[in-house]
């Protein structure tokens, strides 16, 4: 099973669309929040289509799960049809659980610990808009940055591929793998 990773993408179509053709066919995506809203201390994306991204995700085929960032409002949700303002939302594939949370509200410790009692060995966040893999007390610690602000240094757009037990966060530009793991217990 192929699972998309991405989040905060701010209303930006064109973003989204190069995320999805970098990101290929898969069964399932996880979206960390962010979904439409440019956030008042963000600059307004080059293809800020907030309309068209919420068209676009609501004539999917592939089932979407959305966690809420800070930036998601009720007025989002009226134009979504997948449920976004849950804090958290919980996927499971192939025998691995994933916790997926926007990362505004809580530690890391915490959301470690939530993993842990709901048996999750990922942890799927964002807000930073930086990419970030590694493993905390057993749980593997995603955050696969943004497609559409990014925030690392360099400022490559990115988002992360679930598949096989292993994790790949890349560059959506160029291709290129930025961070690669196995999940804990695997391999």
């Amino acid at each position: 099973m192929r699972i998309g990773l991405i989040s905060d993408t701010h209303g930006d179509l064109a973003a989204w669309e190069k995320a999805m053709d970098a990101l290929g066919e898969v069964d399932l995506i996880l979206h960390a929040g962010d979904v439409l809203y440019h956030g008042v201390f963000n600059n307004i994306p080059g293809a800020y289509d907030p309309q068209g991204l919420a068209r676009t995700m609501n004539g999917l085929t592939v089932p979407i799960i959305h966690a809420r960032g800070n930036c998601d409002s009720e007025v989002d949700q009226v134009a979504l049809d997948n449920h976004i303002l849950s804090d958290f939302a919980f996927a499971s594939a192939e025998g691995t659980r994933i916790l997926v949370n926007h990362g505004h509200r809580y530690s890391e410790g915490e959301l470690v610990k939530m993993a842990a009692g709901g048996k999750a060995r990922v942890v799927h966040r964002a807000h930073t808009h930086v990419p970030e893999l590694r493993v905390a007390d057993g749980v593997m610690l995603v955050n696969a940055g943004s497609c559409a602000i990014p925030k690392q240094d360099g400022e490559a757009p990115t988002v992360g591929l679930l598949e096989d037990a292993r994790i790949t966060i890349f560059n959506i530009d160029s291709g290129d793998v930025l961070m690669e793991e196995m999940l804990p217990g695997y391999g």
